[in-house]
């Protein structure tokens, strides 16, 4: 063997892991949503997206170790946005669903008899959720802030209303069914904050790029593809912690602890959210490729012949679907 031979490069702009299967994007995502990702300080990150930018410039310093690389290129990913190469605000990153969802979904579960606190929560949480739609939103264009401002307003006013309908609607029914109004309120305002918050994605389309990275124009059709695919795998996120708690705390109200010490009903619902969500943010973040694709035929005509004269052998677009 040649000693001459250098090592083969690894590819750090795709994950770790097998994208094309659901396990693979699993354990990507499991590391990508990782909430100790935040205790990362800005100079971390900044590091390692400097070693990064040095490896793709073949002038990475002597002795790193793929190790090394892909623990920065985690890093990156979790706090840097894929298109805009921004550094993302804290609260807005993936890894911080766990630990901020654990603390609203749980208030939510726990507080949710009377119209002010209905109204209070479903705002927070609809706050939240519009930071975390605007800062994982797939494209590079900026979203002028009247239309962030609508957005916001309609997605709130669509939860809280749905929430204070339903609270209305339930009141004769049995216990458990009142504590399942706060998640058809959540899966309602995700259908309407997710595609408020990206309208301007459905409006002027995300960027298509071939299989080699090169760009080759915006669809409206894959925005839509992908804003479909965030909102099922938001719901579906949201789905275990809002499911399962309501069950055990009607148990464990049945018990003496929680007659002894009612104040630790809200921390219990707070915790058992918490563990729903570790494993239910990552997992249903790898529902969809990242990386989302589309045949050629299934986009706009317009784009569909520019793509054919730049070459007529590209079958399939890829694109940032966001999360």
């Amino acid at each position: 063997m040649d000693s001459e031979t250098k090592p083969a490069r690894i590819n750090l702009k795709e994950p770790k892991w097998d994208q094309s299967t659901y396990l693979g994007r699993a354990f990507h995502f499991f590391t990508v949503t990782n909430p100790v990702n935040l205790l990362l300080s800005s100079k971390q990150l900044d590091d390692a997206k400097a070693l990064l930018q040095q490896y793709s410039e073949y002038k990475e310093p002597a002795g790193t170790t793929e190790e090394q690389l892909w623990t920065a290129k985690y890093r990156y990913d979790s706090a840097f946005h894929p298109d805009t190469k921004e550094k993302m605000t804290l609260i807005g990153r993936m890894s911080a669903q766990v630990p901020m969802n654990m603390t609203i979904t749980g208030c939510m579960l726990t507080f949710y008899r009377t119209t002010p606190a209905v109204l209070f929560w479903q705002w927070i949480n609809q706050s939240f959720n519009a930071i975390v739609n605007y800062t994982n939103r797939s494209g590079d264009s900026p979203i002028p802030v009247n239309t962030l401002l609508a957005s916001y307003l309609m997605a709130t006013g669509g939860a809280v209303s749905t929430a204070l309908v339903l609270n209305s609607q339930v009141k004769k029914l049995p216990k458990i069914v009142g504590r399942y109004v706060p998640f058809a309120a959540v899966a309602a305002a995700n259908c309407i904050n997710i595609p408020m918050m990206r309208q301007r994605e459905i409006q002027n389309g995300i960027p298509v790029f071939d299989v080699n990275g090169n760009r080759l124009g915006d669809s409206k059709i894959a925005a839509k593809y992908s804003i479909f695919q965030v909102v099922v795998s938001r719901i579906g996120m949201a789905l275990p912690g809002m499911a399962i708690p309501p069950l055990l705390m009607v148990r464990l109200e049945k018990g003496s602890f929680l007659k002894r010490f009612p104040v630790m009903n809200a921390p219990i619902q707070v915790g058992l959210v918490g563990l729903c969500l570790v494993f239910a943010t990552p997992l249903c973040c790898a529902l969809f490729p990242q990386k989302s694709s589309l045949s050629v035929g299934a986009l706009e005509p317009g784009l569909r012949k520019r793509i054919r004269e730049i070459d007529v052998d590209i079958e399939r677009v890829y694109f940032n679907k966001g999360l």
